[in-house]
């Protein structure tokens, strides 16, 4: 039903969870490891972060390489 204003009220738009589950699907974790690699990331990936959220590091590891440019600005 629409309100006067033209647009939808919100009992309108709500759906049933049977119908919100056949397309919103959660990832299901079958170990213990799964858990833990989600919550803590290695160090690697760490540093990974750490360029890409300085732009100057993150443009250089595009042309030299990642290594290279996280030594230059962290190393």
């Amino acid at each position: 039903p629409k309100e006067p204003s033209g647009s939808l009220s919100a009992d309108s738009i709500k759906i049933k969870k049977e119908v919100a589950n056949t397309f919103v699907k959660r990832k299901k974790r079958s170990s213990p490891y799964e858990w833990y690699y989600e919550y803590y990331k290695s160090p690697m990936e760490q540093m990974h972060e750490r360029c890409e959220n300085y732009p100057p590091c993150d443009y250089l590891s595009d042309q030299i390489g990642f290594s290279l440019a996280y030594n230059r600005f962290f190393g």
